[in-house]
């Protein structure tokens, strides 16, 4: 993989892993949350690795079955995979 290609996918990691954190700082403000396609989407575009370190780092979202599952699928089926 290229350098170019590794320095993107680091920082869609490090982008997510900070959407990840920032949502459960709003939410124990009661503040407008990050919505849930925004951290799949980005869990998506190859920050799979963020969000799986962000979940129980922030012990955020791990108890909720049906957004850890989208997670998983969208684990699955990432385009990173292709590279």
């Amino acid at each position: 993989m290229s350098p170019v290609v590794l320095t993107i996918v680091a920082a869609i990691n490090v982008v997510t892993f900070l959407a990840f954190g920032w949502d459960k700082h709003c939410a124990k403000r009661g503040r407008r949350r990050v919505p849930e396609r925004w951290l799949i989407g980005l869990t998506f575009a190859t920050g799979l690795f963020g969000a799986w370190l962000a979940m129980p780092a922030f012990r955020h979202k791990t108890r909720k079955t049906s957004f850890r599952l989208q997670i998983a699928f969208v684990t699955l089926f990432n385009p990173l995979w292709l590279v």
